[in-house]
């Protein structure tokens, strides 16, 4: 459990991830926010979709995207459960986002704070705001629960 209450747009990610795991995809989820307004929320599906572009993060900026009409998501706020990797840091970039939140570090996959760290690149063309721990003990809890039951 959380130190301090977790911000709503993280308990938004966590649900997602949940969802996610109940539809027995890796637990990972994802809420894009603008100006305080909930304009998407994804979870992991690449095994339901057969795409392996399915992440969270790629799903909650492609459905914003639509919803806003616009492929720039200047001002937005993506709220993610684990760190995201290199693909996902990629379409954060592009889309513009002006901060990230994430929940989990993610030392093996992770491209923001670990492996690639794609924004601190000179060829990245947009570097969000990052913020992390924020619901890193539920976040970790989920992914661990489900990779165990897996072994």
């Amino acid at each position: 459990m959380s130190r301090w209450p977790l911000p709503e747009p993280m308990k938004l990610a966590l649900d997602q991830a949940r969802l996610g795991e109940s539809a027995g995809e890796v637990p990972i989820g994802a809420a894009l926010i603008k100006d305080g307004v909930v304009i998407a929320q994804a979870h992991n599906a690449p095994r339901a979709l057969n795409d392996p572009t399915a992440h969270a993060e790629v799903l909650a900026i492609r459905a914003a995207a639509q919803a806003l009409g616009n492929e720039r998501l200047d001002g937005c706020e993506l709220w993610v459960t684990l760190e995201p990797c290199a693909m996902c840091a990629g379409a954060i970039s592009h889309a513009r986002i002006a901060r990230l939140y994430y929940a989990a570090p993610d030392p093996k996959g992770g491209a923001v704070d670990h492996g690639a760290r794609v924004f601190e690149h000179e060829q990245c063309l947009h570097a969000p705001e990052v913020y992390s721990g924020m619901g890193e003990d539920e976040a970790s809890g989920l992914l661990r629960t489900f990779f165990a039951a897996r072994r």
